[in-house]
């Protein structure tokens, strides 16, 4: 609804507010009582004053304004009984108001938003604020009906539009290609001819979306009418001009460059100057000067993309021939995915829990929260439910029926407790186990919370609170001037790198992270400038001169989103790829996000030129220190004074950049007109030229030493020309990066403050035809996540938090070992772990993960979770139903335990004590086992059929065999090893894929202890289950392309459940487990294991 200002204005100054929400906004008027909240003695009384979808206007008038931080508690007093709601705090002799509302937006933390108005004011500021409050209002009211539908809706239709949209892009760009020509030796470039048209239409797509925004000469179709205005021009026939005589000059001499000639602005209309790197004169370009591109090329393309309609902003799709910058990164991320082994579109859950628990925790590290700031814990003691995730908080509040709760302390009426529960009570899937598990697990949390005993940054991640809320409360209700300027120091100077950073997933996640704090701590600062109770000689104190200082830089700025993201994307963001292709897709998503924020053509401002931020080169290749630079150095003998020249070259470099950098967020650059600004412009092309010079050649010099422990010297290859040839063969396929040179003065300082990421997880003999590592401690892992991992660790300030998404068997296989190792030092880690079925977290990919976290402590300790198995359709629920347990005293050799609560920990130090089944093993019965399960363990008695044609009947290749002196201790074991409490030992410390030797020599299962009596129970619940497996078993054929026809028996140990359960309750009484114990391990993983939400009935062979 359009506002008439002068009417409006008018209503403000007389403080006439509920006419304007009923009469000029159409609101309701809302007859409910005052809400009475006393806080400090006092009482506040909140008028209701109009309604509209459930937000209530409340207004506030009391003879003294109060102060933030009260009407911050007040806020939170309100949302317990309005959870949607806008406060109009008023003064009584009416000379002021304080509109205080809190912006909800999906994916961020709720932010408090406040406008000052005095009578002494025009009221034009507060008219500009409540038109776009009543957009955002409406739009929350039209999302409630988006909500209804479903977030699952939103994801599915943007991922249905992806894969229509790339199966084309895919043909499209293989089409585009082929038109390509020019190449120095066409033979031998396809991989630059491939990269070049990724490099041409990734500009193009840039430019169609900001075209559509009308910035180009306020054409819409501004390419297309370029396109055809030049064939025009040039006459019948002549279709090759477009590519060289329009397109690049305006890549590289419009967008690219400030200064403008009468012939260029003719041409090309009027358009931006962009800077940003993305128009400037490619390598490809440089080395390749008589590239050529037919205008038919470029005909086919737009025509492909003139079938979409292109949004340069983040609303949800409405049709299916849309494409924003989101679908845009889908397709990006597909498209690197496709191209580089081991690599998987990381999904946004995973790139938020993990950047959001290792940014905030340094963050609040750096600014000293743990240090003598008892207030900000109160934040927790005083509103223990606001940081307790809404999932886990489900039904909390509705009574447990009878049949369930008398269970809660009588475990043999639990019979119910496996049962599917109602939604009122239930998240999608769950059962009553489930239900009654979580709520414990929110009361847990909510006493300490209340009791005041959660007061430290690692226990914010341990228990999984809402770290993001409460990191932004913590600005939002700061009373100490002093630490809120630490906080915002800790911000603008944070560090944050990916070294596979791929097209840019977690570079976004990091983004979006840090968007809501900056703009949190400029609220908050305005807001302790605007305080009418502060003195003038307050503000004189050197926190208020900061903010000042910065708050008056901010406001030359036409868009303050654009300059707070801006500024993140220089100051902040770091990444390295092996592939160019994905660092350019990278920075131009984030481009994308940038000019996304901008709604007039005359709020554009330069991009910013992050070129020595996101870098290409290989992360595993090259210096990562200046220490191993000379040890590198030493091995060669320093005649020369080789050492000190390349740590003086760095320096250098390092001055240079920041010199680059500053030149980017100088109010001059930013502000600079005619002339000034056109020098601006030369000065900025000048520095950054000189950059690059001084980096190649440190990174020349570096690399001859680099190749020399490559066994390429001129001691060795004496012949000139011989070694130089040898030298770039190798630069070439090894793509060396000196962390040390390209990052020098953040490695000078220490290294990076968080590294987050997820590495390829390719087999090390995939790429040693490519290239070779030296020099690291897990190169017997074999994979290069795990040489990923270990490189972390010299790029990283030694306060620094990093966090990684890799194979689960990084934890818990033998040849980890190096690997594992890296998590006892003195550090604190937190590791949960995720299976395959019945969901998994890389669609299309069966990729079993663990995402570890870590930060360093003075004392080694490990948290880690349970073995999650979801359904799809929990999915949004995952990572905030993660629950951790420390890791005591739970040793297992090259394996980290995959516990999950106390309980867990109880029933190994029972078993522990006992001797391992290896010392009962020898020869005498055979018994066979499965060496591949899934959710059941099989072991047998006998040898399961199988037959395949070229060999006849034999064992499976998948059926192993182990050997007991006797007949009685074969059934005790044959039972053991099919309990629960085995296949919970199996996922406990295996890789939940293949059931090793080690896992059952291992077991804690004394024969010679074990009684009698015992042993004659388990023989016979041995004969039932193997009566019952025969009785439940199926013979099937398959055909094999190596074998032919295969047939074999396949078994069904679900159906066996009940003589299990004998079993594991035998097994309880031999190592004394407690009633809850052993309900624990009879129930354990129970909904999976008997097929609900498996996604399969489960036979196995």
């Amino acid at each position: 609804m359009p506002l008439k200002r002068d009417r409006v204005i008018h209503k403000i100054q007389e403080f006439d507010l509920k006419a304007i929400f009923i009469n000029d906004l159409g609101w309701n008027i809302y007859k409910a009582r005052a809400l009475q909240v006393t806080l400090d003695d006092q009482t506040y009384s909140l008028i209701p004053l109009a309604e509209k979808g459930g937000m209530v206007v409340y207004t506030c008038t009391t003879p003294h304004l109060p102060d933030y931080a009260t009407r911050r508690k007040l806020e939170l007093e309100v949302v317990k009984a309005v959870h949607e709601h806008l406060i109009i705090f008023i003064d009584t002799a009416q000379t002021t108001q304080i509109w205080q509302w809190v912006r909800r937006e999906n994916g961020k933390p709720d932010g408090c938003r406040e406008h000052k108005y005095h009578r002494s004011q025009s009221g034009e500021a507060l008219f500009q604020k409540l038109q776009e409050l009543v957009v955002s209002l409406e739009e929350e009211d039209n999302a409630t009906i988006v909500l209804v539908r479903g977030k699952a809706k939103k994801a599915f239709d943007v991922e249905t539009i992806t894969k229509k949209f790339y199966e084309r892009f895919q043909k499209e760009h293989a089409a585009f290609l082929k038109f390509i020509s020019g190449f120095e030796v066409e033979t031998a470039s396809r991989s630059d001819r491939e990269w070049y048209a990724s490099l041409m239409l990734n500009r193009l797509m840039f430019i169609y979306f900001i075209q559509k925004k009308g910035f180009l000469d306020g054409d819409t179709d501004y390419l297309r009418h370029r396109l055809q205005k030049l064939q025009r021009s040039q006459g019948s026939g002549k279709f090759h001009g477009f590519y060289r005589q329009f397109l690049l000059r305006l890549f590289h001499e419009g967008l690219g460059q400030q200064a403008r000639s009468p012939e260029l602005t003719t041409l090309l209309g009027n358009v931006p100057y962009l800077n940003g790197g993305l128009f400037d004169l490619h390598d490809l370009e440089r080395h390749n000067p008589d590239i050529q591109i037919p205008d038919e090329a470029f005909e086919r393309i737009f025509t492909f993309f003139d079938a979409y309609n292109w949004h340069l902003d983040e609303r949800p799709l409405r049709a299916d021939n849309e494409i924003n910058p989101d679908v845009l990164g889908y397709i990006f991320e597909k498209y690197i995915n496709q191209k580089q082994m081991g690599a998987y579109y990381t999904k946004e859950d995973i790139t938020e829990y993990i950047s959001k628990n290792t940014i905030i925790p340094f963050l609040f590290d750096k600014a000293g929260v743990e240090t003598d700031n008892f207030w900000i814990w109160h934040l927790l003691r005083d509103n223990p439910k606001r940081y307790i995730y809404l999932a886990v908080k489900h039904g909390i509040e509705n009574e447990l029926p009878p049949a369930i709760a008398e269970g809660l302390n009588e475990i043999s009426k639990r019979g119910e407790w496996n049962k599917a529960a109602p939604s009122e009570y239930a998240l999608p899937t769950e059962i009553w186990r489930e239900v009654v598990a979580r709520r414990k697990r929110y009361e847990e949390i909510y006493v300490k919370l209340a009791a005041g005993e959660i007061t430290s940054t690692n226990d914010l991640i341990t228990y999984n609170l809402n770290i993001r809320q409460f990191a932004q409360d913590l600005i939002e209700n700061c009373t100490e001037p002093l630490f809120l300027w630490s906080f915002y120091q800790a911000i603008a100077h944070v560090k944050v790198l990916d070294p596979t950073c791929g097209s840019g997933a977690f570079l976004f996640a990091a983004l979006n992270l840090l968007e809501p704090l900056y703009e949190a701590c400029l609220e908050r600062m305005q807001v302790f400038l605007s305080e009418t109770e502060i003195s003038t000689a307050a503000k004189a104190i050197p926190s208020y001169k900061k903010f000042e200082e910065l708050l008056r830089l901010v406001d030359l700025h036409p868009n303050r989103r654009y300059f707070i993201l801006k500024t993140i994307i220089i100051q902040n963001l770091y990444g390295v790829d092996i592939m160019a292709e994905a660092v350019e897709i990278a920075k131009l998503r984030l481009f994308l996000k940038l000019v996304a924020q901008i709604e007039k053509v005359e709020q554009i401002e330069p991009l910013p030129d992050i070129d020595f931020n996101i870098r290409p080169g290989n992360t595993l290749v090259g210096f990562a220190t200046f220490d191993e630079a000379k040890a590198a150095i030493d091995r060669k003998f320093d005649f020369d004074g080789a050492k000190a020249r390349i740590e003086q070259k760095a320096q250098e470099v390092d001055r240079s950049f920041t010199v680059f950098r500053n030149f980017q967020t100088a109010s001059r650059t930013q502000h600079a007109v005619g002339e000034d600004k056109q020098s601006v412009a030369v000065a900025i092309a000048q520095e950054k030229q000189k950059l690059r010079t001084q980096i190649a050649e440190l990174q020349a010099e570096l690399d001859r030493y680099l190749a020399g422990e490559y066994g390429i010297d001129p001691l060795h290859l004496t012949k000139k020309k011989e070694y130089e040839t040898a030298l770039e063969k190798w630069r070439t396929s090894h793509q060396p990066f000196h962390w040390f040179v390209e990052f020098y003065g953040i490695m000078a300082e220490g290294g990076f403050d968080v590294i987050i990421g997820n590495p390829p997880y390719v087999e090390y003999k995939e790429v040693k035809k490519d290239y070779l590592i030296k020099n690291y401690q897990t190169e017997p892992c074999s994979n290069l996540y795990a040489f990923v991992v270990e490189r972390n660790t010299s790029l990283m300030f030694k306060g620094g938090r990093t966090g990684m998404i890799i194979p689960h068997s990084a934890f818990c296989t033998d040849r980890m070992e190096p690997l594992i190792n890296l998590f006892k030092g003195d550090t604190i880690s937190w590791i949960s772990t995720y299976d395959i079925r019945p969901a998994k977290l890389f669609n299309g990919v069966d990729q079993r993960l663990a995402i570890y976290l870590q930060g360093s402590a003075s004392t080694h300790s490990i948290y880690s979770t349970r073995y999650y198995r979801w359904s799809e359709d929990s999915r949004v629920y995952l990572f905030y139903l993660l629950n951790y347990t420390i890791i005591v005293n739970m040793e297992y050799e090259n394996s980290l335990p995959k516990a999950g609560n106390q309980i867990e920990q109880a029933i190994w130090n029972k078993l522990t004590k006992q001797n391992i089944l290896s010392r009962s093993l020898g020869s005498g019965s055979k018994i066979y086992f499965h060496n591949a399960p899934r959710y059941w363990i099989r072991v047998m008695t006998f040898a399961p059929y199988f037959w395949n044609e070229r060999e006849g009947e034999q064992l499976s290749t998948q059926v192993k065999r182990l050997s007991i002196p006797n007949r009685l201790d074969s059934c005790a074991v044959v039972s053991s090893l099919n309990s629960s409490l085995f296949y919970w030992w199996f996922v406990l410390l295996s890789d939940c894929r293949h059931l090793n030797s080690r896992e059952i020599e291992r077991f804690p299962l004394d024969l010679a202890k074990l009684h009698q009596d015992l042993k004659i129970a388990m023989e016979k619940l041995c004969e039932q289950q193997m009566l019952d497996l025969g009785k439940h078993s199926t013979r099937k054929e398959a055909y094999y392309k190596a074998t032919g026809k295969v047939v074999y028996d396949e078994y069904y140990p679900k159906h066996s459940k009940p003589i299990i359960d004998q079993i594991d309750r035998v097994l309880a009484q031999h190592y004394g487990f407690t009633e809850e114990e052993l309900d624990f391990i009879i129930n354990y993983d129970i909904k999976y294991r008997m097929g609900r939400d498996s996604g399969e009935e489960e036979g196995e062979a």
